[in-house]
């Protein structure tokens, strides 16, 4: 009888939990049991198990072998425990030594001869094996990834016989390297012309971390304009780049490691499902809103969109996470995301131009705009107008906008001040913050006080507008809110996207 205990991972949402692989071996006739709420790629690892240890030369036990995958009610799927398993049955059997098992942890799949493959996920692995004190072994495709947890050591291997040969002290494997960042220019604002308001608009969205509205006709430059939020936010911290490489390691899309300090910029297509924008299946994975994580989603056409399917969003504007729930299960994925919406004020999309072009009934303008719902639109912090720009302002020789650059560094020192003072961005302030720092003189509390009420806004209207301020009062480097800046921050909630669309 023989007994052999390996340490691997599973995955759950972003969490990796630890699974202790326990392989027994005992009499009577030759058979294999893999149990502990296995999933069938995980059943289907004996196969696979059996053929690679006859390829590395070594003997698969004709005995009765019993794989335990505990904690038992924790559903393990893919086929990350094929490297765990395999190693158990070669310790169990004494052709490998059991003890040198007891400081790893191994994650991979193996193919029939022996090679191991990549497996998604590895990124968290690594991570939580981390705050073990162990060392990870994972497939040498997998290195760049797990590299990126820089407090874990982490070796890689190509094949079976590689990790038994290191296991035995035969030889040592490669420690596994972080790629070579790469930096690629983006869109430059540079590239905008006039447009000033949105301008002004983008700047402040990216300083405080709000949500944006732009309401334009076709071609006024809505698209190129969210299109450039991404390159005024400041560079992801560690910590952030982390969650959201973490996202990416579990979506089953893949992980370029060498832009994983990049901040995403997701633009679904207006088809998408409800569960393409927040995740699910039956094995949960992670939806656009998480993949836009700690960076920007941007919804083109909001109107085309199924109603169903933006309601979805309501949830994590407000609390930043996504938890989806199955019967047997439970995961939860961040989703703390900057919304960029844009649409057209009517069904034709010429309402309100000067061009008098439009021939929209107001009744196919309200059911236009009544596709998106008022709480929905309560959410977003800016509504703002792009109108059509004259030929004149697009010729080639006519002023360039101020680069991105630029705007980038009052962006950053704004933010600067927030964390200084709160710990967070505007945006996310709660109540009792922002009761603390988005104070009003007694004039200005009047003021917004009649523009609530004149406005018809709520509650959740009102606590956004002030939090708009904050953030102009931050990019003006002003220790309180002043009546310009609540002014200015009324102006983008002064009307909303309807109202736009009639006048």
């Amino acid at each position: 009888m023989g007994l052999a205990l390996v340490h691997g991972r599973a995955r759950a949402g972003i969490r990796a939990p630890e699974v202790k692989v326990e392989v027994h071996l005992a009499g009577g006739l030759p058979s294999m049991s893999i149990v502990g709420l296995p999933e069938a790629a995980v059943r289907e690892a004996k196969d696979r198990v059996r053929a690679a240890i006859q390829c590395a030369q070594y003997e698969f036990p004709a005995r009765r072998i019993t794989v335990n995958l505990a904690p038992a009610d924790l559903p393990k799927g893919g086929g990350r425990f094929d490297l765990p398993i395999a190693l158990g049955i070669l310790a169990a059997s004494g052709q490998i030594p059991a003890e040198a098992l007891r400081d790893w942890e191994f994650i991979g799949e193996l193919g029939l001869t022996g090679e191991l493959r990549a497996t998604d996920g590895v990124l968290p692995a690594a991570l939580a094996v981390a705050a073990t004190g162990r060392r990870l072994l994972v497939p040498a495709a997998n290195g760049e990834e797990a590299a990126l947890a820089s407090s874990v050591e982490v070796r890689t291997a190509r094949t079976l016989l590689e990790v038994c040969a290191m296991l035995g002290g035969q030889k040592s494997l490669p420690v596994a390297a972080a790629p070579t960042q790469r930096v690629t220019a983006g869109p430059d604002m540079r590239d905008v012309r006039g447009q000033i308001q949105a301008r002004r608009a983008l700047e402040v969205a990216a300083a405080g971390g709000h949500h944006l509205l732009l309401v334009g006709p076709p071609g006024c430059g809505k698209t190129l304009l969210a299109s450039r939020l991404s390159g005024l936010l400041p560079d992801a911290s560690e910590a952030e780049a982390l969650d959201t490489a973490a996202v990416h390691s579990v979506s089953g899309r893949g992980l370029d490691p060498a832009c994983w300090r990049t901040r995403p910029f997701r633009s679904p297509h207006h088809t998408a499902s409800a569960i393409a924008l927040v995740g699910g299946g039956s094995e949960p994975r992670p939806g656009e809103v998480s993949l836009a994580h700690n960076g920007v989603l941007f919804l083109d056409e909001l109107p085309e969109w199924d109603r169903r399917a933006l309601e979805v969003l309501r949830e994590p504007l407000e609390s930043g996470v996504v938890t989806i729930s199955r019967a047997a299960r439970q995961s939860e994925f961040p989703a703390r995301f900057q919304l960029v919406a844009a649409m057209n004020p009517c069904p034709c999309g010429w309402a309100g131009d000067v061009s008098g072009r439009c021939r929209c009934t107001s009744d196919a303008i309200t059911r236009y705009r009544g596709r998106i719902s008022g709480p929905l639109l309560d959410r977003i912090d800016l509504h703002v107008d792009v109108p059509r720009l004259p030929p004149a302002a697009l010729r080639p020789d006519a002023p360039e906008g101020e680069s991105s650059g630029h705007i980038r560094q009052r962006v950053i020192d704004a933010r600067q001040r927030q964390f200084d003072r709160a710990g967070v961005t505007n945006a996310v302030l709660d109540q009792a913050a922002t009761a603390r720092d988005c104070r009003l003189a007694p004039g200005d509390q009047a003021l917004l006080e009649r523009a609530i009420d004149a406005l018809h806004l709520s509650a959740r209207a009102m606590h956004r507008i002030l939090r708009v301020a904050r953030t102009i009062a931050d990019l003006d480097e002003q220790a309180s809110i002043t009546s310009s800046h609540l002014t200015e921050a009324l102006a983008y909630r002064g009307v909303n996207a309807g109202d736009r669309a009639t006048r």
